[in-house]
């Protein structure tokens, strides 16, 4: 048993080896009050400053023998500078509600009502404190502080708390409170993982299959599944070139592994993780490697690795996500995970990923006999199945093994392929045009998940049938006769019929608006346009599915919830008025960057996701008349990719015609979800019919929504004479240059 004296000498100890340190937001009042630079702060420390930084947004604490120095300046600065009363703001004041950082709990709602504050409670709780979503991140408030050490996870616990403001996705389930994902990084030779909401972690692990297994048993990562039968998402850790290098993997691939995709089997690491029986997926270790063990029953064991300096976030989707700061990508890729998912790989794979967590291909069922639950025989319905159909043949790309028969070099026509793809049409501006001031683009929000919306697509394999009666309602493919429809005249509305001049709009029924010639392959979309437009059809043949549904709906509405909710993050909402829309897109981008990454990210996972649906061979040694990879797949749907294109392009030439119609404007040029009109103003609200307020009735209409239109650009006709003469091109498409009216010649392949 230990004296007083004894417990007394180890308590005096422990105080004096941790001294106090002022809270964050104080930390930086102190340092700017005597005039001091972040960077000389550094400078004088002898560390980074973007390690100051972390001290003073609280993202990280400083270590000894630095803690002591800093303690001793701030000390300092404090005698000279004592704090303002009126400086200091309530810290229940500190949570506005002005941009998302995670979900918010009702607990945590809760405490922000009765605005009860939280430093106090966090000395004594030993979890992070998350709150509801708070000021904007160009003026994020200071985290709270908490115990240091606290552990959440054990004894490698929280080093901080969240910031006000935040919350963590899954924080209601205690199996992820921390997240569904952390970026690991070296800092002071200090192995943290950064997780959504400012939390910090300490990492112990000293080799890769010791974070795996660091990550699985005491980090707390994860996202809870987000349907029924479905399964949690899986932890992901991303690995910046600091973490890289403390694990002994190469901070970039060498061209041959990049070409390959992956490290090469005998790497030291991939050796490592056999002699701790972790296996790897067929794509290996790659910049989205996937390491597990066999599922045990119902429990996965399995990690997501990221590697940016490995491409693994592509700058075409991702923007300068690779080049963020640890606390800073661990925010980007925690608002994408909450409101679209955890990143299963690139933003094409996980949109197929997100169609896949949200309809279960099985489902468990209770065993009468004995009555433990086992995998269900049959799919779930609703789903895809786990089991892969073929398509129909006319359905196939090139170099389908349904097609290996064909003569070598043959090339499919229109009666033999179903070639359903977005606009690429322009014409030359007439004489009354030319004398128009401006050419105005506007673009579609979301165009291709709008055109997934409350669509009926198949789910099971398709059924041959002869001269089959049409059927709007029914998917499927359709060879029939379309060259018959005339846009000389349409119906726009029943019994009501409108004459428009056809040479000035395109065709609906191929993707460079010329007019079919004769039986061609088209989804139920478009030719249900057709008789919508006033015109019989007579299909001769049919590919058509009888197992269908609106399989494509929960995904639709999750991306447009995450797109709206990040834009409105952005000062973009929901019904605003026309003139209040442009004026709020007007630098959207600039209001946050990191946001605008997630925005990007997001209407990347749409585009991706469809593409997916038809992937084509990706090498590998592939030979047409051989099966790929991805024909493995049950989501390999090129029918359902056919169907959402068609309804898209169709929905847009929908409202072409209306708009023709009523004002007697036509397009000029189309380019996949943008359209060009010659007008004499430079704004949409210039030309775009609104009266009190309130758009054509299936016309276009100004809006943030999915399938409403924004301000793409606005060039002069001058540029778009000019442009076209330097290339001798009368009818190049000037949508694809509109926005800012940049053309290379390397645009026009010279």
């Amino acid at each position: 048993m230990p004296t007083e004296d004894e417990l007394f000498a180890a308590v005096e100890a422990l105080l004096a080896g941790e001294p106090e340190m002022p809270e964050p937001a104080e930390r930086a009042r102190l340092r700017e009050a005597a005039g001091v630079t972040q960077a000389r702060l550094a400078q004088v420390l002898q560390t980074t400053t973007q390690t100051v930084k972390n001290w003073e947004a609280g993202r990280a604490e400083p270590r000894a023998p630095r803690r002591q120095a800093y303690q001793r300046l701030l000390n300092g600065w404090a005698e000279r500078f004592p704090a303002d009363p009126a400086y200091a703001a309530p810290v229940q004041d500190t949570a506005a509600p002005e941009a998302f950082t995670g979900r918010t709990t009702p607990a945590e709602a809760q405490t922000l009502s009765t605005g009860q504050a939280t430093q106090g409670a966090a000395a004594v709780d030993d979890t992070p404190s998350r709150m509801a979503a708070g000021p904007a991140p160009a003026a994020a408030s200071r985290p709270v502080r908490t115990a240091r050490g606290a552990s959440t996870s054990g004894r490698h616990g929280a080093k901080k708390a969240a910031p006000a403001g935040t919350a963590v996705d899954g924080a209601a389930d205690p199996r992820f409170e921390n997240g569904p994902l952390a970026v690991v990084d070296v800092e002071d030779g200090q192995v943290l993982a950064y997780c959504v909401g400012g939390l910090v972690l300490d990492v112990p692990a000293k080799s890769i299959p010791a974070l795996v297994d660091w990550t699985l048993r005491e980090a707390r990562l994860g996202q809870p599944k987000l349907s029924g039968p479905g399964k949690d998402g899986d932890p992901l850790i991303v690995l910046t070139e600091a973490a890289l290098e403390r694990y002994g993997l190469p901070v970039a691939l060498t061209d041959e592994e990049r070409l390959a995709g992956r490290l090469p089997e005998g790497h030291k690491v991939i050796k490592q993780l056999v002699r701790a029986e972790w296996k790897l997926t067929k794509r290996g270790f790659g910049p989205w490697a996937r390491i597990y063990r066999p599922a045990q029953g119902s429990e996965r064991a399995c990690v997501q690795l990221c590697i940016p300096s490995w491409h693994a976030l592509d700058s075409r989707h991702w923007g300068q996500a690779a080049q963020l700061a640890p606390a800073d990508l661990a925010r980007v890729l925690g608002v994408y995970a909450s409101r679209v998912m955890t990143p299963r790989g690139s933003t094409a794979v996980t949109g197929l990923e997100l169609m896949t967590a949200l309809h279960p291909p099985t489902h468990a069922v209770r065993d009468e006999a004995t009555g433990a639950f086992r995998k269900s025989e049959t799919k779930t319905p609703g789903s895809l199945g786990e089991h892969p159909v073929d398509p129909a043949p006319c359905e196939a790309p090139d170099g389908h093994p349904l097609l290996k028969d064909l003569p070598r070099f043959h090339v499919r026509g229109p009666g033999e392929k179903l070639f359903e793809e977005a606009f690429d049409w322009a014409r030359p501006l007439t004489d009354a045009e030319c004398m128009r001031r401006n050419l105005v683009g506007i673009d579609v929000n979301m165009a291709f998940a709008a055109g997934a919306n409350g669509l009926v697509v198949g789910l099971g394999e398709p059924t041959h049938v002869k001269a089959p009666v049409f059927d709007p309602k029914l998917p499927g493919s359709w060879l029939v006769d379309l060259s018959h429809v005339d846009l000389s005249r349409v119906q726009v509305a029943k019994d009501k019929w409108v004459d428009l001049d056809a040479s000035l709009l395109p065709s609906p029924f191929t993707p460079k608006g010329e007019r079919p010639e004769g039986p061609a392959w088209y989804a139920t979309p478009t030719v249900a346009y057709a008789v919508e437009l006033g015109y019989d059809v007579a299909p001769i043949e049919a590919y058509v599915r009888y197992d269908n549904g609106r399989y494509l709906d929960a995904w639709y509405n999750r991306l447009r919830d995450a797109f709206l909710a990040t834009m409105a993050d952005l000062g973009v909402h929901a019904d605003m008025a026309p003139a209040d829309f442009l004026v709020a897109m007007d630098g959207w981008r600039g209001r946050d960057p990191q946001l605008a990454i997630v925005v990007d990210a997001i209407k990347a996972t749409v585009k991706g996701g469809l593409g997916k649906l038809r992937e084509r061979p990706r090498g590998e040694g592939w030979r047409p008349g051989q099966p790929w990879r991805a024909l493995s797949r049950p989501t390999w749907r090129p029918d359902i990719r056919a169907a959402v294109i068609s309804r898209t392009r169709i929905n847009f030439h929908r409202k072409i015609v209306k708009h023709a119609a009523f004002t007697g404007q036509y397009p000029v040029a189309i380019l996949s979800d943008c359209v060009v009109y010659a007008v004499d103003g430079t704004s949409p609200l210039d030309f775009l019919p609104y009266r009190d307020g309130k758009p054509l009735p299936g016309g276009f209409k100004l809006g943030i929504n999915p399938g409403l239109v924004k301000w793409e650009g606005t060039q002069s006709v001058l540029w778009g004479e000019e442009v076209r003469e330097r290339f001798n091109a009368p009818e190049l498409n000037l949508a694809r240059y509109i926005k800012d009216g940049t053309v290379t010649d390397a645009d026009n392949g010279e």
